[in-house]
Formats: structure tokens, sequence, C-alpha cells
């Protein structure tokens, strides 16, 4: 009985770690910390989580706002009380998947009391040991 057991466990255990490799790694990208970063800002409003994938300076500039929606308020910007954010891919180079620097254009489609707003912003990053960082946030040409 117990090496039937022991060979059922086996077995629910095979089919449980095949189930594992659709885990999706942060920092593959700089897309993809980008994405993560202003959906912690925005969508989960965690100041901590979204100071994580920061440079340290930029993370000391975000603690001193206290809040995620004073630091978007204010530094970045814009206001959501929901929002999607895509990579956008128009201008993307595959050089700056090989260097330590990138550029990333996100566009913002999301509601600020009931409004549609759409928006797009730009981040530099830099990647430090093989993980991306939020470096600056790029003001917005347009903005008054």
């Amino acid at each position: 009985m117990k090496k039937i057991t022991a060979y059922l466990s086996f077995i629910v255990c095979l089919f449980l770690a095949a189930c594992g490799d659709s885990v999706q790694t942060l920092g593959d990208s700089p897309g993809d910390t980008a994405t993560a970063y202003f959906d912690a800002l925005y969508n989960q409003k965690d100041l901590q989580k979204a100071s994580t994938m920061a440079t340290p300076n930029l993370s000391r500039i975000m603690k001193s706002y206290g809040t995620a929606k004073q630091f978007a308020r204010n530094l970045v910007n814009l206001q959501y009380d929901e929002v999607i954010i895509e990579v956008d891919m128009t201008n993307m180079s595959v050089r700056e998947q090989y260097g330590d620097n990138a550029k990333i254009n996100l566009i913002f489609t999301g509601y600020f009391n009931g409004d549609k707003v759409d928006d797009m912003r730009s981040v530099k990053m830099l990647r430090k040991k093989g993980k991306w960082y939020i470096d600056k946030i790029v003001a917005d040409p347009y903005a008054r």
C-alpha cells in the first residue's frame, strides 16, 4: 500500500511540476519591468512594490511622496481609477534588449472619475546585475 501511495504521489508531483513552466520571471525585458512598475502604482496602489523596481535615486524620491496616488499625481502627472498599460512596440530597437540602457514608451488607457483617459509616457531604464530598473520617468513634452 505504501508503494502505491508513493508512486501516486510521485505522479501527482510530476504533473504539478509540468504545469509550472508558464511562470514568467520579472525583469526578463525592460518592457515587462516598466509595465509591472506602473501596474503596481496605478492598479495595486503599492508604492513599496513599485519602488523595488526603481533605481535607488528614484526610489528615494518616490518614498518622499508617501503614497502611490500622490507620486503618480505629482511626478508622473497622470491620474487613473483603473488603467491598462501596454508597451508601445512601434519604435523598439533590438539593441535595447542587449544594452544596459533602454527607453520604453508606454500607452495608458484607463478611466478617471468616469472619463476615459488615454496617454503615453516614456521611461529610461537601467540594467544592473541582469535585472531592469526604472531610472527616470521622462516628462511629457506637451504638458503645461
